[in-house]
């Protein structure tokens, strides 16, 4: 299952030595509801990143931080820097993509 973390957490997570899968939403948020169990399947899938959660109502300084200004946006951080952003609904296979920098 994927972790919520907020701003007292996340930079112990992103600066972790495995890759990171950053989900951005909003409880309220349809399409953010869409991708979650994606988001939570990749979780259990793949041990060898992290994947964890930012509601951006609970942490606005991190979805302003990395410039997040519509839900659901993923990021994926490497060594403690975001290297693929998508924003919106994303297939499983496009998120995998992402994460392994295809």
């Amino acid at each position: 299952m994927a972790a919520i973390v907020n701003k007292d957490t996340f930079d112990s997570i992103i600066l972790g030595e495995k890759p990171t899968l950053v989900d951005f939403y909003a409880d309220w948020c349809g399409p953010c509801r869409m991708v979650a169990p994606t988001v939570e399947e990749i979780a259990a899938e793949r041990t060898d990143i992290n994947v964890v959660k930012v509601n951006v109502d609970n942490s606005p300084e991190l979805a302003v931080r990395y410039g997040v200004s519509s839900i659901p946006t993923l990021i994926v951080f490497k060594g403690g820097e975001p290297k693929a952003k998508a924003v919106g609904v994303k297939t499983k296979a496009q998120l995998i993509d992402m994460i392994d920098g295809k």
